[in-house]
């Protein structure tokens, strides 16, 4: 057994062995490459290696985070969290939080836009919505299982490393153990197995720690005098090991091979290689690793054209993000004045934020630049949106306070029975509501409904009245008919004082019978023109009888005891003396234009006749009005006669 060669191994501080720099970058050198584009799959590796069971990341799928809500962002966390291992979803983690974090600001932003818009004060702002404190309850309990896995596994990695360093110092004292060369080889194979089993360590101690081991391992084998035999097996059955795994990774640089796909398994080979298999024959060494070297560099390449093409992606999806911003400026800048056009523009742009978000990703140079104009596209339509809503708003309280006004109204009048003055006002106000615009929906259902009330009471009663009044009419009208029956068949006397009491007594019965319906009114036209045909029978000129038919009518009024009815009929009264006074005055003007013509002329005698008819009228009213005054005379003095007595 030969002696072991010590003239690059420098003792540490705890007795450790580990070789110089120089031979620690040859050995990396024949195991990682040493090269950049070996460079990143063994710092994959190592990390892997750091994982207490050997966790892939790059299993869970990157979902394309961006084109979630944050509803879908926090499920999607929650669903990760608590069904995958905590240390491999470290990068989903941090994506999805710095998405929601992204599209959590964007919504701050548009509440405060309408909040300000809602007359708010900036100073005065706050807003939390329920998803924020969920997502970050789930974020927290995150962070509480990382740090626990962390503390973990920095105690399992030291415990690693030692055991490791063990078997390390093993090995290397197995040259100068004097036994059977068998027996050693033996003994060596134990540690490998050993050193297979053993727990991950750090990332900080993975190159050294592997440069080492390997390093012993050939070692053993080159300058310890082993049988040959056993050596050369042992090559041997690296070699073929070595010759599969690049036989696969030279697979992998085939074209209908995923270039992902291609990448990730080389990384398996890789670790393969360093970690399974132990070395070759010294002749072999650098061919197998050239070879090795190689279709790894082919696969690389294959890989990094994979994501010059990607940029190319990233360029398009630029190009179309960009477009769909101009298409919300564009729907932004429209002139919208209605509810349901800005609704239609609501549903354009949630869809258009949707499929702006589900374009793929951009260029890292351009991501801020593109979302800055998106958020600002947005927050265009929004601001113009909430000032249209707004003004709404103001527009809907308006209406509201007028709603409310009227039904008050409506309220206030919903037990009156004074049918003829609150009818109209109640037919009024019904017609205003209808013309109001809307009001917050929140009390649109609850004012109608009251008002609809109010007004159903009010009119439901009236429908009674109407109906029980045209019950008495009906009656009124049998007896009206039977009546004048009865008239018709009077014979008049030569006493006339009597028969002018006689018919007195007519018409103060024919108005005791009460109304008949409006479409039979007839018959009180044909009650008169009896009356007048007796009247005249009697002698009674024209106005006589309009007179006697007049006071009739006024003893009703003063029987009604309604001081207002007096009034009104005083007005009406002499409105009509003043238009018949200017009426006169009009056809006496006409007459000037016959100054040359002949008495004999028709339309002169018509003016003529005309203006004899109206003074007659005239005469006629002027005797209503006398009589209208001594029947508010009469009555002024009896209400002073009763005041005396009281």
């Amino acid at each position: 057994m030969s002696e072991l060669k010590k003239d690059n191994l420098q003792p540490t501080e705890k007795g450790e062995v580990f070789y110089e720099k120089e031979n620690l970058e040859e050995n990396v050198n024949s195991t990682t490459g040493g090269i950049e584009y070996l460079d990143e799959i063994h710092q994959e590796n190592a990390e892997d290696a750091e994982d207490l069971e050997n966790s892939k990341r790059h299993e869970i799928p990157l979902l394309n985070y961006e084109a979630m809500s944050l509803e879908a962002l926090s499920k999607e966390f929650k669903r990760l969290l608590h069904t995958e291992k905590v240390q491999a979803i470290k990068k989903h983690a941090e994506a999805i939080r710095q998405e929601f974090d992204k599209k959590y600001e964007e919504l701050l932003e548009e509440k405060k836009e309408e909040y300000l818009a809602d007359g708010g004060e900036e100073y005065d702002f706050k807003y939390e919505s329920p998803i924020h404190r969920t997502f970050y309850v789930l974020f927290n309990e995150y962070r509480e299982k990382r740090n626990n896995y962390h503390k973990e596994l920095e105690k399992i990695h030291k415990e690693n490393l030692i055991e490791r360093q063990e078997i390390i110092e093993e090995i290397k004292n197995l040259i100068n153990v004097e036994e059977n060369i068998n027996t050693t080889f033996k003994t060596f194979q134990q540690l490998q197995e050993r050193w297979r089993k053993a727990g991950a360590v750090s990332r900080k101690d993975y190159d050294v720690l592997w440069g080492n081991y390997h390093h012993h391992v050939e070692n053993f084998y080159d300058f310890i005098d082993l049988s040959r035999d056993l050596r050369d097996i042992d090559f041997k059955r690296n070699l073929e090991e070595k010759l599969k795994i690049i036989e696969k990774a030279e697979a992998l640089c085939k074209e209908d091979v995923d270039a992902m796909k291609a990448f990730r398994e080389l990384q398996i080979l890789h670790k393969i290689w360093k970690e399974d298999i132990g070395p070759v024959a010294r002749e072999y060494r650098e061919e197998v690793w050239q070879r090795f070297s190689e279709a790894t560099k082919n696969i690389h390449k294959k890989r990094q054209y994979y994501f010059d093409n990607l940029d190319k992606v990233y360029e398009q999806n630029a190009v179309k993000r960009t477009e769909i911003i101009e298409k919300i400026k564009e729907i932004a800048n429209k002139d919208i004045s209605s509810h349901n056009a800005w609704q239609k523009g609501i549903k354009e742009i949630d869809a258009l934020r949707e499929e702006f978000l589900s374009v793929g990703k951009v260029p890292a140079h351009l991501t801020d630049e593109v979302w800055t104009k998106f958020k600002e596209s947005v927050r265009l339509f929004n601001r113009k949106k909430n000032n249209y809503y707004k003004k709404l708003k103001r527009e809907q309280q308006e209406n509201l306070e007028k709603k409310l006004a009227l039904l008050e109204i409506a309220k206030a009048n919903k037990n009156s029975r004074d049918w003829e003055a609150v009818t109209p006002v109640m037919k009024k106000i019904q017609e205003e509501w209808k013309e109001i615009g809307n009001v917050p929906k929140k009390n649109a259902d609850k004012i109608w409904k009251e008002f609809r009330k109010a007004c159903n009471e009010y009119f439901d009663e009236l429908h009674k009245a109407i109906r029980h009044n045209q019950n008495e009419e009906y009656v009124a009208l049998d007896k009206k008919k039977e009546f004048l029956d009865k008239i018709k068949e009077h014979k008049l006397t030569k006493d006339r004082e009597k028969e002018i009491e006689i018919l007195q007594g007519f018409v103060s019965q024919w108005n005791e019978l009460g109304k008949v319906p409006q479409s039979k009114r007839g018959i009180d036209t044909k009650f008169n023109k009896v009356i007048d045909a007796f009247y005249k029978k009697l002698d009674f000129d024209k106005q006589e009888i309009e007179l006697i038919k007049y006071n009739n009518k006024l003893e009703k009024l003063a029987n009604e005891d309604d001081e207002n009815s007096l009034n009104q009929e005083m007005f009406f009264v002499r409105r009509r003396i003043d238009e018949l006074k200017l009426e006169i005055l009009q056809l006496e003007n006409n007459l000037q234009f016959f100054s040359n013509v002949d008495e004999s002329n028709p339309l002169f005698r018509e003016v003529i006749k005309n203006i004899n008819n109206q003074k007659e009228n005239l005469e006629t009213w002027t005797a209503k009005l006398r009589e209208l005054k001594n029947l508010q005379h009469t009555q002024t003095e009896e209400v002073e006669e009763e005041n005396k007595e009281g």
